[in-house]
């Protein structure tokens, strides 16, 4: 079933998010084409320092961190310009989720500079309406890595993605500032199945008033 969108104001600003590989990117994509939404996309290959950190994590962290701070927090400031043509707005990221980087790979020198620096930013982002958290399998993730074969990620190691996958984990269940919908998505293609795809936004646009709520596409699959 298709569900209409064309009256609900409730959610206009969605973000997609979810470890390397989980694929926020291509959710994202599709759900603004659906929703004739603003995309905004995280530009990762912006980053000068991004392959260098994957070969020498220690020596490029906190060079990397900063970019993606600064980078990431200029480009939501568009968000504080209505589109008036546009009902809703897409990310395939909050800005929050720096910190979880942070947190993972800085130094404790190098945390209280970027702390410092952060505080004064927070206060400047819109919070979306609803995070969607794509929770995926450190497995179902290093085949996505691989499947894509991007040069810049070749060197990033199962181990780097199980911390970051708990580091994730983590963070969205004490998430406060969204509501928030964590997905399981091991056993779904939102890309290339209609079904799954439509499934995904009939619970996005459900009426919730619960601050989190869960959705395992498998569990529907059975049910069906």
């Amino acid at each position: 079933m298709i569900t209409d969108l064309t009256n609900n104001s409730q959610l206009s600003y969605i973000a997609v998010e979810g470890v390397i590989g989980a694929g926020k990117t291509s959710v994202a994509t599709r759900l603004s084409e659906r929703l004739n939404a603003k995309l905004i996309l995280e530009n990762f290959e912006d980053n000068p320092f991004l392959e260098k950190f994957y070969l020498r994590p220690d020596d490029y962290a906190f060079r990397t961190q900063m970019f993606f701070l600064l980078e990431r927090y200029t480009q939501l400031q568009e968000l504080h310009q209505k589109d008036l043509f546009q009902n809703y707005i897409v990310s395939d990221y909050i800005f929050e989720k720096d910190k979880i980087f942070a947190y993972l790979n800085l130094s404790d020198d190098e945390l209280k500079i970027y702390e410092h620096v952060v505080q004064g930013l927070d206060k400047n982002v819109v919070a979306p309406d609803l995070v969607i958290y794509l929770q995926s399998s450190v497995e179902r993730l290093m085949s996505n890595i691989r499947k894509r074969q991007r040069e810049i990620e070749k060197e990033i190691s199962e181990g780097y993605i199980d911390n970051l996958n708990d580091a994730y984990n983590y963070f969205f269940s004490r998430y406060k500032a969204s509501k928030v919908m964590i997905v399981n998505s091991d056993d779904a293609d939102f890309v290339n199945s209609s079904d799954d795809f439509e499934n995904l936004v009939n619970e996005i646009f459900k009426t919730d008033s619960s601050a989190v709520k869960y959705y395992n596409p498998s569990l529907r699959k059975t049910a069906e």
